[in-house]
């Protein structure tokens, strides 16, 4: 089972699409609100270079986005 974060926030639409195509193929994840927690955005922005999400963590791979081929590539998912 891979480990999965996702660095969203509430209000983000691509965090909602992100959040939802792990769960439709039925990959467990943390999700971690970046608005409520300023070390947990800031780990983010460590590991990403970005600031604005959604950031994926898979493993240790970094996705930025919801790139949806970049996710199941991760994943091992065709």
């Amino acid at each position: 089972m891979p480990n999965v974060k996702v660095y969203s926030t509430p209000t983000c639409a691509y965090c909602k699409m992100a959040k939802l195509y792990l769960s439709q193929m039925n990959i467990q994840f943390e999700d971690i609100d970046v608005s409520a927690n300023q070390v947990m955005a800031q780990e983010m922005t460590e590991k990403s270079g970005q600031m604005g999400v959604p950031v994926l963590d898979i493993d240790g791979k970094i996705i930025i986005g919801f790139d949806r081929k970049k996710i199941a590539e991760a994943l091992g998912l065709k």
